[in-house]
């Protein structure tokens, strides 16, 4: 008899395009980029009043409480003259303030206006039996490593809180698009990235069953989102106990906002409180590669940032998957084609995508951290790469659950 499947086909990458500026210059990638229209993003350095910055530079400091990354001169500013993020950016980027400045990028799930059909269906029973978690060894790593108590937080679409695969599982999280404490999944199924984040969260709990899952809606129903939303959600991950964070989108070019808050968070550099705990150092980073099909560089998934780890998407057959981004900066692959895991309503579905594989490698790092607590994210992300299966394919390393446990001399 044929099965019934909810079948989403859907290269499941958020991709933002922020422009990356250094202290000297800010550059214009061209009118395909979207961003916050009257918003704009500056580090300002250490000595700067950032209200007497604003007025000069007309801006407009935002009275939002969440306008600045705590802990550091990084704020999110109104532009007040009605120029454009690409045009102020450009005007001040030499300014002697300015340690750099980009504009508030928004990207959107690329597939959410050509959705391919689906079909419910699906069960329980095969979100547990399914091929990739035979591939990766879970049955042997869960004989070591279930993940007990390590908490991993999620930015995505929100979650269904009331899946039975992710009862019991969760700890409290945050809503940043509706500014509450619900991250609860919203739309419906016309919504192209409905059930993303619900996705994402199943497989990290099928990976890392006695893992605790901190789900933050850091993206529209749509797939929507922007730039300082996901760094905003970054360092609240961390400051309330994340030991693992997972992206499932990606930036089509380096954003050095990006790059400076995952070093903190992942205690790759120097001066976040959290860091200064021996019991936490730091949160691994894992990030969907992208699903060009091609050798590209997509952030964050591509950043040189020691604390985090770029993931591409393999198949069944032990292949790279002709979707997924590839390239020297990706050390590991995992499943991503024709992954089951939980959907809203209660229900599970068939997806692909590097964001599907992402999840399993943020579930296998909180493997890792339950056994080895004081394990910095670097020597978790090295750990991973050194045990990967040999695989076809332009990336050569796929995901070794046990091996990644029981590490050879």
């Amino acid at each position: 008899m044929r099965r019934n499947t909810l079948y989403f086909w859907l290269p499941l990458l958020l991709i933002v395009l922020p422009l990356a500026a250094t202290p000297a210059t800010a550059h214009e990638d061209g009118s395909s980029q979207s961003y916050r229209s009257t918003e704009l993003i500056v580090k300002l350095k250490p000595w700067a009043d950032p209200t007497v910055f604003a007025e000069s530079a007309g801006l407009r400091l935002q009275s939002r409480s969440n306008s600045r990354i705590p802990g550091r001169p990084i704020y999110r500013f109104d532009i007040a003259d009605g120029a454009t993020p690409i045009a102020k950016a450009t005007a001040l980027a030499s300014n002697a303030a300015v340690a750099y400045v980009e504009p508030n990028y928004v990207g959107q799930v690329p597939e959410a206006t050509r959705r391919s059909s689906w079909v419910v269906g699906s069960d329980a029973g095969a979100y547990v039996a399914q091929w990739a978690a035979a591939q990766i060894n879970l049955p042997a790593a869960h004989a070591i490593s279930k993940g007990t108590d390590v908490i991993v937080a999620i930015l995505d679409t929100g979650i269904d809180l009331t899946h039975p695969a992710l009862a019991n599982r969760l700890v409290p999280g945050y809503d940043f698009i509706g500014g509450d404490d619900t991250p609860q999944e919203e739309g419906d199924a016309s919504s192209g990235a409905f059930g993303h984040g619900t996705h994402v969260a199943g497989l990290v709990a099928l990976t890392a069953p006695e893992a605790r899952i901190m789900p933050l809606r850091t993206l529209d129903s749509d797939g929507s989102g922007d730039l300082w939303t996901q760094v905003v959600a970054l360092r609240y991950a961390a400051d309330h106990g994340a030991e693992v964070i997972n992206l499932s989108f990606s930036f089509g070019q380096r954003s050095q906002l990006f790059d400076d808050v995952v070093a903190d968070v992942s205690c790759s550099a120097k001066g976040y409180t959290n860091c200064r705990s021996r019991r936490q150092p730091g949160a691994v980073v894992v990030a969907a590669a992208g699903n060009t099909g091609a050798r590209t560089r997509a952030w964050p998934g591509a950043s040189s940032v020691p604390g985090i780890v770029g993931v591409a998407a393999s198949t069944a057959q032990d292949t790279l998957a002709t979707f997924s981004t590839y390239g020297g900066q990706i050390m590991v692959a995992a499943p991503g084609e024709g992954i089951t895991s939980s959907v809203p309503g209660g229900g599970y579905a068939t997806w692909s995508g590097t964001s599907m594989a992402a999840p399993f490698v943020s579930g296998v790092a909180a493997l890792i951290r339950a056994n080895e607590v004081y394990l910095r994210p670097i020597d978790v992300i090295q750990r991973i790469a050194a045990s990967n299966a040999e695989i076809d394919g332009p990336v050569h390393g796929r995901l070794d659950a046990a091996a990644v446990l029981s590490p050879g001399p």
